[in-house]
């Protein structure tokens, strides 16, 4: 298989895999889960209702109670926080199940009001939760019905349930709940972003030098996660973390919804921004080995690995709707037409650099198309409930330059690049 025909084949692989995570019409689904529990139904229904005296067992629940000016709804509050920080909340509407048998329990609910996103987003959420007698305790039966595009959500919601099924049954044991499950943690990360590195190998070419670009890419990537999570710190959230998706890439996750447009640009501009950094760092390590104060042999890695970074952190850059380049943009320019000529002008600057090393004009054209269509299968964003704060004209003005800053140094680092390895 030929360079080309492995990366075309890497390119659909991936917009395959966004458009059924992100995109696919799946229509309103139901997820059903069960478990049985060594308890009494009552102990497990003290648990499971909403207004019950041990509603709020779950490690992520502060208070669950009935409102006593509002029949049949429910205020819970959570420990993850708002874009105020402080713990959000969500008003359940409660409906009981007149089907359901006398020694067995049950209600069907509704999210009316959330403090932390647009109530339109639960507009075909319905959960239901019943609670059955068995020889050997309580069978507990949840069912999540919603609207879906995508499978991404509809599985992170799954998986969900059964982290919460699984610390039911340690609160049952202990009296203590805990965090379920190991996706998150850095080892299982480590370990994802390896499998990563081995499955992009073949594509690149199953040799030592596929292994060196696979590898490159995926530190790449790494780098410029960091820079994301960095820039949440900045601005206060008290937890992150990075996702690595194998093949897709990675993401970084903050503790919070965004305050302020300008966190939502500043983060999304600290990818490239942060990765910034390393370009005069590689490029003064490629001219050591030139002078022979490094070993020669770094300097074909050190230019292929400088490169790699800046062509992924400029193609980023792209005012692509989901790239950090769109997210950036929407965000300093808040007019329909303002945006459309900062993003004709961004994407002539990238193309300016192309021609620059020597790209062919249909290359060029080609990978504008693909990168069209990866902004094309990215979801829906998620409303929030509160307007976020505009941007002052000072910080405006800091996002725009830093937008140019990382456009410049990513384009001389693949300019630097190219004209010493070729």
């Amino acid at each position: 298989m030929t360079a080309l025909q492995s990366a075309t084949l890497l390119l659909v692989i991936n917009l395959g895999f966004l458009w059924l995570l992100m995109r696919i019409p799946l229509g309103r689904r139901t997820i059903c889960l069960s478990r049985t529990y060594g308890c009494s139904p009552d102990r497990l229904w003290n648990a499971m209702n909403p207004a019950g005296p041990d509603a709020s067992w779950h490690h992520s629940v502060i208070s669950s109670h009935a409102l006593a000016d509002r029949r049949g709804v429910v205020e819970q509050t959570y420990r993850h926080l708002d874009k105020n920080g402080a713990p959000s909340r969500r008003l359940l509407a409660l409906e009981p199940l007149p089907w359901m048998a006398s020694n067995a329990h049950g209600f069907q609910a509704h999210i009316i009001d959330d403090s932390t996103l647009d109530p339109t987003f639960w507009d075909h959420y319905r959960e239901r939760r019943m609670i059955r007698p068995t020889p050997d305790g309580a069978l507990l039966e949840i069912e999540q019905t919603d609207r879906y595009r995508g499978l991404a959500f509809l599985l992170f919601r799954y998986f969900v349930l059964r982290r919460e099924m699984k610390a039911l049954d340690g609160w049952l044991k202990t009296g203590e709940s805990l965090p379920q499950g190991y996706f998150e943690r850095p080892l299982v990360q480590g370990g994802l972003a390896v499998l990563s590195t081995l499955l992009l190998w073949p594509f690149l070419g199953f040799d030592a030098g596929g292994l060196m670009l696979s590898t490159f890419l995926t530190l790449v990537i790494v780098f410029h996660e960091l820079g994301h999570m960095a820039a949440y710190r900045m601005f206060g959230h008290a937890s992150v973390r990075m996702i690595f998706v194998p093949l897709l890439g990675g993401i970084a996750v903050g503790g919070r919804p965004y305050l302020s447009l300008f966190e939502v640009a500043t983060c999304a501009l600290m990818g490239a921004g942060m990765s910034a950094f390393l370009v005069p760092i590689l490029a003064v390590a490629t001219q050591l080995a030139d002078a022979g104060l490094l070993p020669l042999a770094s300097r074909g890695p050190l230019l292929i690995f400088l490169l790699i970074l800046g062509a992924f952190n400029l193609l980023n850059l792209l005012p692509m709707h989901r790239f950090d380049g769109g997210q950036v943009l929407r965000q300093i320019f808040r007019t329909r037409r303002s945006q459309i000529a900062a993003s004709f002008a961004v994407t002539l600057c990238i193309l300016g650099i192309g021609f620059e090393i020597g790209l062919p004009a249909n290359v060029l054209t080609a990978g504008l198309l693909v990168f069209t269509l990866v902004s094309l299968v990215s979801g829906a964003s998620v409303k929030p409930r509160q307007m976020l704060e505009e941007m002052k004209d000072g910080e405006r003005m800091l996002v725009a330059f830093g937008l140019y800053a990382a456009i410049a140094v990513h384009g001389y680092a693949i300019i630097f690049a190219t004209e010493k390895l070729f």
